[in-house]
């Protein structure tokens, strides 16, 4: 139950991002935006560690850098980037295909890892559901740019890799492991904003921008990469992978609430569908738990 909870929680907050981050794209470029939430967010968890009287011990910084690299600053640039030249529906199936690429690559990080049918079958019928959300929009016309949708597929699969080195390398508490992350992924993006943005054309951004960042960087970034963490600890990446399928859901349920968005019917469907794949996921996995205790227990 506490892992549904962490799932759910979230989806919820990464679903909400999509409201914060267009009021902050619409003024200021997307690399700045994601080096602010990565920095708002390691500040948040910063403080968290100094509360709770947390400290790196296990996890050298050179593997906090590889690990964010791929599974925070790429991500950030790439599908910022790509979504200027796709719309969300697009956007929201690519991203879908992150918990594909986590059980194909699942075997190459973490011993013992193994595709199952029932896994692999789950994850079909969850990308099924990611479909069936945005099957209105699809059904109206393919007319995102192939160049931004095979950047947002980029993204996607470096977050994918980096959820299995988060589990195969980062050893600390995942508090620490999230705040490494997105110190990490900070240092980077404000390096490389100088090469990729012109910044004597930049104005300072609106109160109602800044306010978005900021709640970007504590909210859907800190809090949510803490809950990310503990989630990966506890049940591995390929089940946590499965919020990407819930993260579409709220932001079209979130969309209607506070943007005015409409509502399809097929939204129903689909949540029978993305939930159903997570409890399918889920069940088979405590299935071969429960064999393989089993089997050392003979």
């Amino acid at each position: 139950m506490r892992s549904y909870l962490l799932l759910l929680a979230i989806g919820l907050l990464w679903g909400s991002q999509f409201i914060f981050m267009h009021q902050a794209v619409a003024e200021m470029p997307p690399i700045l935006v994601a080096a602010g939430r990565a920095l708002c967010g390691s500040l948040t968890l910063g403080l968290l560690c100094l509360f709770m009287r947390l400290k790196s011990e296990h996890t050298p910084w050179r593997t906090y850098m590889l690990i964010a690299l791929l599974d925070a600053t790429i991500p950030f640039i790439m599908v910022a980037w790509g979504q200027q030249y796709v719309d969300s529906a697009i956007a929201a199936v690519v991203m879908g295909c992150i918990p594909f690429v986590t059980i194909l690559m699942a075997p190459l990080f973490i011993s013992g890892e193994k595709i199952t049918k029932s896994g692999l079958l789950s994850v079909v019928v969850g990308f099924i559901g990611v479909l069936v959300l945005f099957w209105p929009k699809l059904s109206g016309g393919m007319n995102a740019g192939l160049i931004g949708a095979v950047a947002i597929l980029l993204g996607a699969s470096c977050f994918a890799i980096g959820l299995l080195m988060i589990k195969r390398f980062a050893k600390d508490h995942p508090v620490v492991v999230a705040r490494n992350i997105l110190i990490s992924s900070a240092i980077q993006l404000l390096i490389a904003a100088p090469f990729l943005i012109d910044l004597d054309s930049l104005t300072l951004p609106s109160q109602q921008a800044t306010i978005a960042v900021v709640v970007l960087g504590i909210f859907c970034t800190g809090l949510v990469y803490f809950l990310y963490m503990a989630l990966i600890q506890k049940a591995g990446p390929t089940f946590a992978s499965f919020s990407n399928y819930l993260v579409p859901l709220f932001g079209v349920v979130l969309g209607a609430l506070f943007l005015g968005e409409q509502i399809h019917s097929t939204t129903g469907v689909a949540l029978i569908l993305i939930l159903g794949s997570v409890a399918m996921n889920q069940w088979a996995q405590q299935r071969r738990n429960r064999r393989e205790s089993l089997c050392q227990a003979s």
